[in-house]
């Protein structure tokens, strides 16, 4: 019962002009931070803010901010850069071969979120053409002062209609996170608390966020693999009592947040964020 549920409607239009041309190094090897010096985790300290709604300055004591890929970093802390690994961003066209397609030949898209369409992640071929494309969105991320990238959709699968299995996922999200860390990018794993450590040990995923790991019992599926390199993102809209009581929980990361489900930016209507 996992998977992305909540995420910005805004997307800008940047990621246009994705190629498939001029890449270097993707799937050519599997990095770890052992294995690549340049790569940093984010704290275990201070607090996480979740801004893929619209970016503003982080509060005091703010250590990771995760923002999408058309945004900036922020500045001063540990940035996260947001990238709809397994789908597509609204707005932004891909080849129609690398969609996901139906019986009838319409491109699949996800039921919560229609305009999305899942990615033919079903041969190597076609993973190796999409990772080039999500490629260029990694290098900028990595150009505009990013630390780590957060692949969501990794459980698309699920939703394939049983076009997709979870091996085809497993085998992109390693090509994924091998393109994070060729550009010495740490990768999240966004929910899917199914892999277990295959997220760690088999795709090479260096740290973990979650979103309503409390309300679902699933955060000590992350923290089992990532120890304290688990960020959650909890809604008020779903808790399990109040927030004082998820973060007075034995099993709560310590970084987890309270944040209204449209993930809007401070000062604007709806606006919530809370802190453990």
């Amino acid at each position: 019962m996992n998977g992305r549920r909540s995420r910005t409607a805004a997307w800008a239009t940047a990621a246009a002009a994705l190629c498939v041309a001029g890449l270097v190094g993707l799937g050519a090897c599997s990095r770890t931070p052992a294995g690549h010096p340049a790569l940093a985790l984010p704290p275990t300290s201070g607090a996480f803010d979740y801004q893929l709604g619209g970016a503003y300055p982080p509060a005091a004591g703010v250590t990771v901010v995760s923002r999408d890929s058309t945004d900036e970093p922020a500045k001063g802390v540990y940035s996260i850069c947001y990238v709809n690994g397994f789908q597509t961003q609204p707005g932004v066209a891909w080849p129609s071969e690398l969609y996901l397609h139906t019986a009838d030949g319409a491109p699949l898209v996800d039921p919560g979120w229609p305009d999305e369409h899942l990615l033919d992640i079903s041969t190597a071929a076609k993973r190796e053409a999409e990772a080039r494309m999500q490629g260029q969105t990694i290098r900028r991320c990595k150009t505009a002062g990013f630390r780590a990238v957060e692949f969501d959709n990794l459980d698309s699968y699920t939703r394939s209609k049983g076009a997709l299995s979870e091996a085809d996922a497993i085998a992109f999200a390693k090509l994924l996170v091998s393109a994070a860390h060729d550009e010495g990018l740490a990768a999240a794993q966004k929910n899917t608390d199914q892999l277990g450590a295959r997220g760690k040990t088999e795709i090479g995923f260096d740290f973990a966020v979650a979103e309503e790991c409390d309300r679902f019992d699933e955060c000590g599926d992350y923290t089992k693999v990532y120890g304290a390199h688990v960020l959650d993102v909890e809604y008020p809209d779903d808790l399990r009592g109040t927030f004082a009581e998820v973060c007075g929980r034995k099993g709560t990361p310590a970084l987890t947040i309270l944040r209204d489900r449209d993930l809007v930016p401070r000062g604007a209507d709806g606006y919530v964020y809370r802190s453990c």
